[in-house]
């Protein structure tokens, strides 16, 4: 798949043992850490979408912890070679991947696992309560060429 300029992604490492396991979601001596602002948690409920969203100054590091989830991008930005690209990933617990997500590009995501799906964020720029850099359309009524059913077949 060509992704959506400046996006990236990368393979994450688990480290199981007898006690449990490890993994390394982001290290500032990766090439894909760029600098930290905060790190959160979001969830989503079985077939829940929770999209379309962009930053104007912050890049997101997105990874899902539990579940599975399907992600997808969009870049809408003028002047972008990859400009009307639509980047799907399916990642989570079988398939444990680090995105990094620039500014002005959409995204959102809907879990497609059994249970809750929790994601954990690490953007390089702190939430600010009082003028939010989130911006955000309705996820299913909007011109991104991109429809959130499954795809069965």
């Amino acid at each position: 798949m060509k992704l959506i300029d400046g996006v990236e992604q990368k393979k994450l490492k688990v480290i199981p043992d007898e006690r449990g396991r490890l993994m390394e979601v982001l290290r500032s001596d990766w090439d894909i850490f760029g600098k930290f602002g905060q790190a959160y948690i979001t969830t989503a409920y079985p077939g829940v979408v929770k999209a379309w969203h962009y930053h104007k100054s912050q890049t997101d590091h997105m990874a899902v912890v539990h579940g599975m989830m399907k992600v997808v991008l969009y870049d809408s930005r003028e002047g972008s070679p990859t400009k009307g690209l639509v980047n799907e990933f399916i990642i989570g617990v079988h398939n444990p991947t680090l995105l990094k997500i620039p500014k002005m590009v959409y995204h959102g995501f809907k879990c497609i696992s059994e249970e809750e799906a929790i994601v954990i964020n690490i953007p390089d720029g702190l939430y600010n309560y009082e003028d939010p850099d989130e911006f955000r359309i309705d996820p299913h009524e909007n011109d991104i060429p991109y429809s959130w059913e499954r795809k069965d077949g």
